[in-house]
């Protein structure tokens, strides 16, 4: 482990070439990113201001820490989850001067030290992925709220949890909910989350998916997403839901719908989605068939209860990298993919570069917001907030642009005919 006192942890600094290679690659795919860094890198609107951030360790996360950096912000870095950081890529901020402290494996107390880290000194603002750095910041550094002016939240669990706390008054400073930009979960949720995690489990078992029963657990955007990719691929696609209208749109989107005991005799292969725990539990995996293949895309690995899973089973043992063999009390064998964590990072690369271009396109412009707001003292409450409508549309804008796709736009009187309520037959 490569350590710098104040400055970084990260697994090993030699990987460092590597990793900048695949960050110039991202760099190549993220044009509305890239345009926004030379936009604001001569006037530097972050300078003076420290940003704790706390996200996937990934290719194009490092385009925007050091897109922030490019436009004056002093950066501290961890990961969100224990199997999502890419040491490479790790290595090649540390390497290029960031305050990164990161590792792909850490445990639980690791990754919190590292958090710790990251608020050693206060911050200005909070930039989040399932919300734990902020939750640490109002549950055992209360004091340090008053410093911070406002974060971001990058994903569907953390909004909920940031709402949750809203909603009991507990909430200490403004948060934009990047996750609910159209331009965000209509995207990186549907289709980012629906590729990676086919990609992570085609790594992790190299399995033929056409011809398989692919379960999904819940059909919010990232459920969609999964199951429409693997419909794709010829898989016969079955969803689990809790939520009737769910359950509706999967039924006429061509999906089979059935409970989690029924779908758990059916399925090889399994996936859950739906940000909740105890999704598939004991119960259900002495259901499943012989080798049946379990994973989760989810951002928090308690949607599978493999406490369960061990006492029902008699051995376990890694038969390929990111793939368990747990073999159960009725001499039947199943295969859990990441230890649990979210597949398309534990056992891939997460989202393509294109996808995440505007996700983190919208943490750039939300943080310029709470910026410029707190320079001209028009600073919001202590509440979560969507992304402006205006900023929305400006980022898929961009992004048309980048990729030579023009669109039509309303005339004037087209214009006066949409708020005309006295126009009839």
């Amino acid at each position: 482990m490569d350590h710098k006192e104040g400055h970084y942890k990260v697994r090993d600094l030699g990987l460092a070439d590597e990793g900048r290679k695949r960050i110039e690659w991202a760099e190549s795919r993220m044009p509305v990113l890239m345009e926004l860094r030379e936009e604001f890198a001569d006037e530097k609107p972050f300078e003076g201001y420290k940003i704790s951030g706390c996200l996937h360790v990934t290719k194009e996360t490092a385009v925007l820490v050091e897109t922030l950096q490019a436009c004056g912000a002093e950066v501290a870095w961890s990961g969100c989850n224990p199997l999502s950081t890419q040491d490479d890529i790790a290595a090649a901020l540390a390497n290029g001067g960031t305050e990164i402290y990161a590792w792909h494996g850490l445990d639980t107390e690791d990754f919190y030290w590292c958090i710790e880290r990251t608020i050693d000194t206060p911050p200005h603002l909070t930039l989040d992925d399932g919300a734990d750095l902020i939750f640490t910041v109002h549950s055992d550094h209360p004091e340090m709220a008053d410093h911070i002016i406002g974060g971001s939240e990058e994903t569907t669990t953390g909004v909920h949890r940031l709402r949750a706390m809203d909603n009991d008054g507990e909430l200490q400073y403004p948060v934009y909910a990047v996750n609910d930009a159209e331009t965000k979960w209509d995207f990186d949720n549907v289709y980012g989350t629906g590729q990676s995690t086919i990609d992570g489990i085609l790594r992790a078992t190299s399995t033929m998916i056409a011809g398989k029963n692919f379960v999904i657990a819940g059909y919010g955007h990232c459920g969609r997403g999964v199951a429409t990719r693997a419909k794709g691929m010829g898989a016969n696609t079955i969803v689990t839901e809790v939520k009737p209208a769910k359950a509706l749109k999967a039924t006429l989107d061509g999906h089979q719908v059935m409970s989690m005991d029924e779908a758990a005799e059916k399925g090889d292969i399994f996936v859950t989605a739906t940000g909740m725990k105890d999704v598939i539990r004991g119960r259900h995996f002495l259901k499943m068939k012989e080798g049946a293949i379990v994973a989760n895309t989810g951002h928090y690995d308690v949607e599978l209860n493999l406490e369960e899973l061990a006492e029902l089973s008699t051995d376990a043992r890694e038969v390929r990298e990111n793939n368990r063999e747990y073999t159960m009390e009725n001499g039947k064998r199943v295969y859990v993919l990441g230890d649990g964590r979210l597949v398309n990072l534990a056992a891939a690369e997460g989202h393509p570069s294109e996808v995440m271009d505007m996700s983190f396109a919208n943490q750039f412009r939300a943080h310029l917001d709470l910026v410029q707001r707190h320079e001209s003292d028009a600073m919001l409450e202590d509440k979560v907030y969507d992304i402006p409508q205006d900023m929305d549309d400006e980022i898929a804008e961009v992004k048309l642009r980048t990729m030579g796709i023009q669109i039509d736009a309303l005339s004037e009187e087209q214009e006066h005919y949409a708020t005309d309520y006295s126009a009839g037959t």
